[in-house]
């Protein structure tokens, strides 16, 4: 019975060997194992191709750069890199893909799909490796490890952005800026250098004339006006012209924060968001007012407040025409004319336009008073009518 049972395969097959093989997919037998670990195979041919992982054979080599692989098919999907080609394209969107497994890892974006999740908070992630680095954040796990000095990171990303602060002391830098004393290791590096306290700027845009003192970014800046954008994420589509800005944006996929606040411990995608939540520790305004000397955290900040006095209102309502000087007003105001109202009190469920109404509301549910009257201690809810009441003692009349 045994034996009628393994050759019910429903499958016919030329050649005797390719029956044996096809039936010990099915007793899942794996007659070849490896000498080295001991993994085993049902073919002699794929315990063969493991086996190079132990040797270090890449027998199938790269036409344009040289990189070899251990399989030709690892080689040939290579080789997109070079020619461009994206066989596979989402239906959905039009996005396309040098590999199938990107395409479907894409979908997913459409679909909501998220089938890896964490087994302690429940988040969910469309990779499995954005799952894996994600539980780092619980187990504390530090898999990467510095050669020089033995920190460990949790991300290999930020061990070799760390590696750079040993590298920088470590390697020799015999040539040193007689200006301001920074060293380096190649001559032509001092030379891009000096152009820093030259002003010297050799390479123009034929479009509009911008120029610069590196060839490299005459490259970057000319994006702007082609459109180019050759770096894309893998997980959505999106495509990007610089590759540091595609790397920041992979974030948004990965969850992972990198830059830690040492204060409070708050962490933040990108370093200047950190710098910027620094200053609420520090008290740090560097950015002021040269018309009243009014000083803040952050340039866009401080040039929001210069509108006030040139009177500039660059943010238009397309329905009543009104001008705002931020595009957070405009956008508020915009809800006057929707309804919308997505801030929710969470105690009574009454909805609000704006978040600071929705903090107002919420302290006559608290109770919270956080505007004292100087002279006889009384608090109010609303800054407003704490002004009010301080009329009482003024003697000043509350309409004027």
């Amino acid at each position: 019975m045994e034996g009628n049972h393994l050759l019910d395969t429903r499958g016919s097959f030329t050649q005797k060997k390719n029956m044996l093989l096809h039936v010990q997919r099915h007793c899942k037998e794996k007659p070849y194992f490896c000498e080295v670990c001991g993994s085993r195979f049902t073919m002699r041919k794929s315990m063969l191709r493991h086996m190079q992982i132990h040797t270090g054979k890449k027998p199938h080599s790269c036409e344009v750069c040289g990189t070899s692989f251990t399989r030709k098919l690892y080689m040939l999907q290579h080789m997109r890199t070079h020619t461009g080609e994206k066989p596979y394209s989402c239906e959905v969107c039009g996005s396309s893909f040098t590999r199938k497994h990107y395409m479907l890892q894409h979908m997913r974006i459409h679909t909501g799909e998220k089938p890896y999740s964490c087994e302690v908070c429940g988040s969910s992630f469309t990779m499995k490796q954005y799952m894996l680095k994600h539980m780092r954040t619980h187990t504390g796990e530090k898999p990467y490890s510095c050669e020089v000095c033995g920190s460990s990171f949790t991300i290999k990303q930020n061990m070799l952005q760390h590696m750079r602060t040993h590298t920088g002391h470590i390697e020799e830098k015999s040539h040193s800026c007689g200006v301001c004393g920074a060293s380096f290791r190649m001559k032509h590096h001092i030379m891009l250098h000096m152009r820093t306290h030259t002003g010297e700027k050799p390479h123009s845009c034929e479009v509009c004339g911008a120029s610069f003192s590196m060839k490299h970014h005459i490259t970057l800046h000319m994006r702007t006006h082609t459109g180019e954008k050759p770096h894309s994420c893998e997980v959505c589509g999106a495509s990007f012209a610089m590759k540091h800005h595609m790397v920041r944006h992979m974030r948004t996929h990965t969850g992972e924060k990198p830059y830690s606040c040492e204060v409070c411990g708050s962490s933040f995608t990108i370093n200047q968001n950190l710098i910027q939540h620094m200053r609420t520790h520090t008290g740090e305004k560097p950015h002021s007012c040269e018309i009243c000397g009014s000083s803040f955290t952050m340039k866009h900040h401080m040039l929001q407040h210069l509108r006030t006095h040139t009177g500039e209102k660059p943010y238009s309502c397309e329905i009543c025409n009104s001008s705002f000087t931020s595009k957070q007003n405009m956008l508020e105001h915009m809800r006057t004319h929707t309804g919308e109202k997505p801030y929710t009190c969470e105690v009574c469920g009454s909805s609000f336009a704006q978040r600071r109404s929705m903090v107002r509301h919420m302290r006559t549910h608290t109770g919270e008073k956080p505007y004292p009257c100087e002279i006889c201690g009384a608090s109010f809810i609303q800054k407003p009518h704490m002004l009010r009441h301080m009329r009482t003692h003024t003697g000043r009349s509350a309409i004027s």
